[in-house]
């Protein structure tokens, strides 16, 4: 990731500027010293914090300014411009601030303020009203961030967080993209080190399943037999990856990718591996076979579309990636599904056959609900919830993967399987538990990488009428808008950040039509 926006550039800030130099609802980036920093302007109020973002290190001047926050143009993080918090994920760490003094018409940045967190202390009242215990189930993104906004909001009773995996809760959109083509570093996956849990007091436990939940006794039972009461539960247990069966198979060569050991596996098996067959042509397969041909082989992906990502990212951003890929080396056999796996050779539905020593399969995920159903909780593809995350039994809330919510800017109720989704309904079930009542309302984001292109896309279009498309999406450079009539349901954009973020902004002031 660039480093651009941490490195001291334009104004010397202490030196001080003109006010007119900045105008309302306008952001410049300069410098105090040796640090970056973002000088933003709203009315008569001026706030001064660190220039990128404490996510992966985004410009946040090229970002946009929403009331008295700021957006990351990347991976649209949000800070308050006030206390530098981070309010929605994917950054969680503050932005530092500088004092601003004006003399006249003239601005100054100061010194750097205590980083101490300006949040009011919650009130006795407040603290009454908390449950005694919170269990997470799922180490994921919804569970991680529920934990980490929960301590940080205040909250000083048991918090219990249950991961099944092996390994602490990572930056899996990471797993299929840098890490997975050698050009991130293992250290950079975890999203926290252990001291992070250890000095918040949350009791992570790694390789612990649960078994049963027992919503009227409000406790769960692990497999190892362990019971545990909880006040309030989250179930974040996310999604699980389709499996096909395609006996006589070599099980050495076959992978699906989840979790860190399972990207582990990947890198391991591409070290010796020649020749690569990935099995479907959706995000994560696509991201997959980029990132093994960064690793130099040879990659066939199969897929039962015309086209690959069509149903998501419409017909004409879908024959671009379809070209980057192809020009990238990547040979698609679409239209076609794998019948057989003898060993290390697939036979394809067309009666061609590819022998690979490599074989990765994502033809997409299902949410695990085993738990929420056999706890008799409101089910429909995923643990219904209302506005609030809460589950139909009060004290459960649902996270991530899993949850079915009504979403008012498409006026249906919809799952979602996105990074920043699961991280931000995790936000809002903690506030939830605390008893905040907010209503989870935010526009679905993902972002997907193809090489050297970038794909964002905001809003939820499981069908619609027209696309509209601007600038040259060959040339990385346009946005598709996806059109019901001539309302906006979503918008997906290539190297437009900040169209990104408008667009973001937009939709959110948008209600579904009665």
């Amino acid at each position: 990731m660039s480093e651009d926006a941490k490195t001291p550039s334009g104004p010397d800030l202490a030196a001080g500027i003109s006010l007119d130099d900045i105008d309302d609802g306008a952001m410049l980036q300069g410098h105090v010293g040796a640090d970056a920093v973002l000088l933003a302007r709203r009315g008569n109020e001026l706030f001064a914090v660190g220039a990128a973002c404490t996510h992966y290190h985004g410009p946040l001047a090229e970002g946009l300014m929403v009331g008295d926050t700021v957006r990351c143009p990347w991976h649209h993080a949000c800070f308050s411009l006030r206390t530098g918090e981070a309010v929605r994920a994917p950054a969680f760490d503050p932005l530092p601030r500088w004092r601003i003094q004006r003399q006249g018409d003239k601005v100054f940045v100061r010194e750097k303020l205590d980083g101490a967190s300006q949040k009011r202390a919650p009130a006795e009242a407040e603290r009454s009203a908390w449950p005694e215990s919170v269990v997470i189930v799922g180490g994921g993104a919804a569970g991680f961030a529920a934990a980490e906004l929960l301590r940080r909001d205040g909250y000083d009773r048991p918090v219990i967080l249950l991961s099944a995996d092996d390994a602490p809760p990572c930056d899996r959109p990471n797993l299929s993209k840098d890490y997975l083509a050698g050009t991130a570093k293992e250290s950079w996956i975890p999203l926290k080190s252990p001291k992070f849990y250890e000095k918040r007091a949350i009791d992570l436990r790694l390789n612990a399943r649960v078994a049963a939940i027992d919503p009227r006794n409000r406790r769960v039972t692990l497999a190892d037999g362990t019971a545990l009461d909880y006040g309030a539960l989250l179930l974040a247990t996310g999604a699980d990856p389709v499996r096909l069966d395609l006996p006589g198979a070599d099980a050495s060569v076959v992978h699906y990718l989840r979790s860190f050991a399972d990207s582990r596996a990947i890198v391991a098996a591409a070290a010796t591996a020649k020749r690569a067959l990935v099995i479907g042509a959706s995000f994560i397969g696509l991201e997959v076979a980029a990132s093994l041909r960064a690793r130099k082989i040879e990659v066939h992906v199969v897929g039962p579309e015309a086209r690959p990502l069509e149903r998501v990212v419409g017909v004409e951003l879908g024959d671009v990636v379809r070209r980057l890929h192809e020009k990238n080396g990547i040979v698609f056999h679409l239209g076609q599904t794998v019948t057989k796996l003898d060993g290390k050779t697939a036979t394809l539905s067309g009666g061609d056959t590819l022998a690979a020593d490599l074989v990765v399969i994502g033809v997409g995920v299902r949410p695990a609900i085993a738990l929420a159903e056999a706890a008799g909780l409101a089910t429909d593809k995923g643990v219904t919830t209302d506005e609030y995350l809460q589950t139909s039994v009060p004290g459960i809330y649902a996270a991530g993967d899993i949850a079915r919510w009504p979403d008012p800017h498409s006026g249906e109720r919809i799952r979602v399987e996105h990074w920043v989704v699961a991280e931000r309904q995790g936000q809002t079930a903690a506030r939830n538990i605390l008893g905040r009542r907010e209503r989870f309302d935010a526009v679905p984001f993902f972002w997907s990488q193809h090489y050297d292109m970038a794909i964002s896309y905001v809003g939820h279009a499981t069908r619609w009428d027209a696309t509209k498309v601007e600038g040259s999406l060959a040339d990385n450079d346009g946005k598709v808008t996806f059109l019901q009539g001539d309302r906006p349901l979503a918008v997906a954009t290539i190297f437009r950040d900040r169209d990104s973020l408008v667009a973001e902004a937009e939709l959110e002031k948008r209600a579904a039509p009665k």
